[in-house]
């Protein structure tokens, strides 16, 4: 009670925060008559001065207020807009490193731009991370100009870089792209041979746009550099032979977590089967030789009974194409991992792909922590502001409109069926359009926004529908929602990045009706009407109500209901939003209260009856909490088992770039010569014991197949008598001599070279095999939790027990290539470009793939031989020298259209 008081005259600490920024935001005013004298040439060389003044010890927070109006005045003078003051105020927010919150529509890209601005003077690099490609093209090229403008250089990260643009890119004082392409960047660094190749800089500060979607929503899902194992197409498909005879009773599901197990009948009935097939050693499912049939029979389960057609995934020339559950886009050429995909592919009776290897990961959580200063911005974060703090220490701050909110939010109404609630639903729809209200309805599925669409097509109401299938064409059609009358049906609003303006958008009219017109009087004069017919369009859409937003059914995450919703009523225009429930949606039927639900509506409702009341939508609001809630949990648990990783990725990753950066290694490979030596000797003759008990053959053998010596140990014992410490110490002196004897032979530059290339090589070879382990390792610790073990205590020992194995394997493996092998020692010559690797961003629980970028999409031919198609069909389909796709958007990165398996830029792209 003394809170809402104390709240009601105080005000909330967030309100309390924004009002001290206004200090700082009168500063930036009062900069604003001097900027405005100023020339162009002036302004601009505003920049230098900033620099001067960092360098003679200056600080950002110094400089902010002037480097504020700088940026004010020259987006008058380049965009003719003036950054408004609570833009200012975001601005400031993203430059502490805090997330600003600030609702749809109000210019969250323009006040990227200060904070932007002010922290790229100092050369360290800005980094500017976006949902998708096409976004961070539009806002390089469009923030560019500003930039540009005041002297700065803007570089943007896309797919189909090569080697040298990336680098070029990153190289820029602003550098925009998505987190997919800097995550895999990162992890492609750290698999090169050369500090040369290496594309990224050190990590300085970094703007996260739609924060919540990337740091939360995809977090979860870990960033992989995959390559391929050996097929093994012909299990897959008698595995799912044998699953597709199971009925219900034979399994248990639970759809909350997408896991299912067989029951105990159900594991007898496995057993026959697979026993009848010839893939079962001995009778026992669970005996150890039948670990891969086990996990191969629970994915194909999975596959064949959790996950649905034209929900999860849809079949699309031949290939299961996964559909993003954030925004319900296909996304071509990712995977599902741990031979999920494989299983789905049998399912369906498609071509079966090669399962992949993990050879480098990186969760989000820990990539971003890598930056020393973090910010971030959205419409919708205060829900998850625990969650930010906690992982990334973070706070959320809750920026105020520029013009106070006129949309009319109404209360959900509730039917006993998807079809009674779609029939309500449509009827809105036909109602709103015949009045002119443009009508956007967000649906969680493919499957559901074809249902809407058949019902309006029942109603007579013309519509646009935006999911997965028609992705290619999402920026326009999103453009143009706000157009009187239009009725547009989107699978999710999450990042479309298109702000909706009623009336429709000018420059999208202009794109798309005046492509082939050329400059001239025509086309001014066209430009001209379109302008006219929007402004007018925009009249007759705010007398009719602005926009009106529909949701079907309630997200497990009030943050995707909240983005819906605030697609409507930007910049203070009028609007209306209002969500659709029924006992049939996913959030009742497994989170909610089923026998309250059930009881009232069921006994209570005739067909077609509605009913909408706050204690019903506070239930609602109760189990979205809860879904929230076990997801952070989810994520949490990912976080922790990544950080046992995380530090061994640091090492493996730090001695990499020693290893580049140092001119000789050298001292690095006698240190683990010695300590191979130690290792044996410890191994063969224990301290304190006597020789007669110690191993002398064993120790003979293995200084010979390791260190390339042949060591007279029995001679020592009975000349000398010799102790442990002694025998190492002769071994030692030993190897070196024959190491020394060895080099003498060769030119030390040469062979300096050559050391830096087998431990690199090495290093790289079992950390691979590590990272295989550890995955293994994660799929059973849960077991350990019956013996009333905690499971990440004892991922934490065994991992640690594991990496110090493979410390004493790269050890060992580097000392023995060195001192036995006959090495052949070529000129140095300059070292290849990294290969694509197949690149995934992979849920570890499920196997789903949250991957949005497009990139690495099939198997390099090059480097995997015919895995991913037959390369002679790719050349044949190309063989006339004509590219019937070469006036498609096709990014090179993706499956060629031919249906070939090669990827674009390998098939009919390579024509180009």
């Amino acid at each position: 009670m003394f809170g809402a008081i104390a709240k009601s005259i105080f005000g909330s600490s967030n309100e309390r925060y924004v009002k001290s920024l206004d200090k700082v935001v009168a500063q930036i005013a009062a900069f604003e008559p001097v900027l405005e004298a100023m020339s162009d040439e002036e302004l601009a060389a505003q920049t230098p001065k900033f620099r001067e003044l960092l360098a003679s010890g200056s600080t950002l927070d110094q400089i902010l207020p002037e480097a504020f109006a700088t940026v004010r005045e020259a987006s008058k003078r380049v965009f003719g807009m003036r950054h408004f003051d609570v833009q200012l105020i975001g601005g400031i927010v993203l430059h502490r490193g805090e997330i600003a919150e600030m609702r749809t529509g109000e210019g969250k890209t323009l006040v990227a731009t200060t904070a932007t601005y002010l922290n790229a003077i100092e050369g360290k690099g800005v980094h500017v991370v976006t949902v998708n490609d096409y976004l961070a093209r539009r806002d390089a090229e469009q923030m560019g100009k500003l930039h540009n403008f005041l002297g700065l250089t803007v570089g943007v990260i896309v797919p189909n870089l090569n080697e040298y643009e990336r680098r070029e890119a990153y190289g820029a004082d602003i550098t925009y792209g998505t987190n997919n392409e800097f995550g895999f960047d990162y992890l492609r660094d750290n698999m090169k041979h050369e500090r040369s190749q290496m594309v990224q800089r050190p990590f300085n500060f970094a703007i996260v746009d739609e924060v919540d979607s990337i740091l939360i929503d995809e977090a979860r899902t870990p960033l992989i550099i995959s390559g391929p194992t050996d097929d093994k197409s012909e299990l897959y498909m008698q595995v799912d032979a044998v699953v597709k005879q199971f009925v219900p009773e034979d399994y248990e599901m639970d759809e909350k977590t997408k896991n299912i197990s067989l029951t105990e009948d159900g594991v007898e009935k496995a057993e026959r089967m697979l026993e009848a097939a010839g893939l079962l050693v001995g009778s026992n499912l669970y005996d150890v030789e039948n670990t891969q049939v086990v996990h191969h029979l629970d994915q194909a389960l999975k596959g064949v009974v959790m996950f649905k057609r034209d929900i999860d995934y849809i079949v699309k020339d031949g290939k299961v194409v996964i559909i993003d559950e954030f925004t319900g886009r296909m996304m071509d050429g990712r995977r599902w991992s741990n031979g999920l995909h494989q299983a789905v592919e049998a399912k369906e009776g498609v071509r079966i792909e090669p399962e992949n290897q993990t050879l480098a990961s990186i969760t989000f959580q820990n990539y971003f922590r890598m930056y020393p200063k973090l910010s971030g911005m959205t419409g919708t974060a205060a829900t998850e502001a625990p969650e930010f703090y906690d992982i990334y220490k973070m706070n959320v701050v809750t920026i105020p409109t520029n013009v106070p909110i006129q949309r009319i939010d109404e209360e959900d109404e509730f039917y006993k069926n998807t079809h009674d609630k779609f029939g309500a639903i449509a009827k809105l729809i036909r109602e709103k359009h015949e009045i002119g209200q443009p009508v956007l309805v967000g649906t969680v599925s493919i499957e559901k926004s074809e249902l809407l669409s058949d019902f309006l097509t029942k109603e007579g109401v013309k519509h646009s529908v935006l999911n997965a299938r028609f992705h290619e064409m999402e920026a326009h059609i999103v453009a143009q929602a706000g157009s009187l009358g239009a009725v547009t049906i989107a699978t999710n609003m999450a990042g479309r990045g298109t702000d909706i303006q009623l009336g429709g958008n000018v420059e999208f009219r202009i794109e798309d009706e005046l492509r082939e017109l050329p400059e001239g009087p025509e086309r001014d004069e066209a430009i001209a009407r379109i302008k006219l017919e929007v402004a007018e369009q925009k009249r007759l859409v705010l007398e009719a109500g602005g926009l009106c937003v529909i949701g079907t059914e309630r997200h497990e995450s009030r943050r995707i209901d909240n983005q819906l919703r605030g697609r409507s009523g930007r910049q203070g225009d009028p609007g209306l939003s209002k969500f659709y429930l029924c006992l049939e949606d996913d959030l009742l039927r497994i989170f909610g209260p089923d026998t309250l639900f059930a009881k009232m509506m069921n006994s209570n409702l005739a067909d077609g009856e509605a009913i909408g009341s706050k204690w019903l939508s506070k239930a609602i609001e109760t189990a979205q909490k809860k879904v929230e809630a076990r997801n952070y949990e989810v994520r949490k648990q990912v976080v922790e088992y990544d950080d046992v990783m995380n530090d061994q990725r640091k090492v493996i990753y730090e001695q990499r770039a020693d290893i580049m950066d140092s001119e000789t290694v050298d001292e690095v490979v006698v240190d683990m010569r010695n300590d191979t030596v130690n290792a044996l000797v410890a191994d063969a003759c224990p301290a304190g014991s006597y020789p007669e008990h110690w191993n002398v053959e064993g120790l003979k053998a293995k200084a010979l197949d390791i260190l390339g010596i042949d060591v007279p140990l029995e001679a020592w014992i009975e000349e000398d008598g010799v102790d442990p410490e002694l025998v190492e110490e002769r071994i030692a002196a030993m190897a070196a001599e024959h190491m020394n004897a060895k080099m003498a032979q060769d030119d030390p530059a040469i062979w300096r070279q050559v050391e830096k290339s087998i431990l690199l090589d090495r290093l790289d070879h079992y950390w691979k095999e590590h990272l295989s382990t550890l995955d293994a390792l994660r799929q059973v610790v849960f077991l350990r939790a019956y013996a009333q073990k905690t499971p990440i205590n004892e991922y934490k020992t065994e991992a640690f027990s594991l990496f110090e194995r493979l410390l004493d394997q790269i050890r060992e493996d580097v000392t023995r290539i060195l001192s036995v092998s006959e090495l052949r020692m070529p000129e140095p010559a300059g070292l290849p470009e990294l290969p694509d690797f197949l690149t995934g961003h992979i849920d570890p629980l499920t196997g789903l793939d949250n991957s949005n970028d497009g990139d690495g999409s099939a198997f390099m031919p090059e480097l995997f031989g015919t895995l991913a198609g037959s390369p002679q069909a790719a050349v044949g389909a190309g063989a006339s020298g004509e590219n019937p796709y070469a006036d498609l958007p096709i990014s090179r990165n993706a499956p060629c259209p031919c249906g070939s398996g090669q990827k674009y830029k390998h098939c009919h792209g390579a024509l180009a």
